[in-house]
């Protein structure tokens, strides 16, 4: 299962700026590195990581039902937008970093809560500028209820030191 992560926080800059994207990814999963902030108040967790593919195992949590007692649309554009985004990451060098800036998500099925989801991202195209994935949200059973697309701008980011 799948729990909200106590060690969280933000990559220094230079340590961002030092490492090639993949290693980052499996710097968290390993603890040596903290998780997003945004896994503080959301159950999920990067848990597989190789070169251009990145899966977040997540969580609903209840606090995203909305008035009509359904998980909003919100969370599923949430995680969909964390895979995406890292998907394009983890094929990044040292020394490049990557901005989101279009995403498109479409709902297939309703997001159960309290079930541990799966959202993979994978890296469609990456250029000296312009990075593309997609990502689907899936359920235990492989059922999608989610997927995506992004483009991202790819820029270099300060030197260490």
């Amino acid at each position: 299962m799948v729990e909200v992560q106590t060690k969280t926080g933000l990559v220094p800059p230079q340590v961002l700026g030092s490492l090639p994207g993949v290693a980052l990814f499996r710097a968290v999963m390993a603890g040596e590195m903290p998780h997003p902030p945004l896994t503080g108040g959301i159950p999920m967790a990067v848990t597989e990581a190789d070169e251009g593919r990145v899966v977040w195992t997540v969580r609903a949590p209840d606090w995203f039902l909305n008035p009509m007692g359904g998980v909003h649309g919100g969370f599923a554009m949430t995680v969909l937008d964390s895979a995406l985004g890292c998907a394009v990451h983890s094929a990044l060098p040292a020394g490049k970093g990557y901005t989101s800036v279009e995403v498109k998500v479409n709902m297939t099925r309703p997001v159960p809560v309290g079930e541990d989801l799966r959202c993979e991202g994978k890296l469609i195209t990456l250029g000296g500028r312009v990075g593309t994935s997609e990502a689907r949200l899936t359920d235990a059973r492989g059922r999608v209820l989610a997927f995506g697309t992004s483009t991202c701008l790819v820029f270099d980011v300060a030197a260490p030191g």
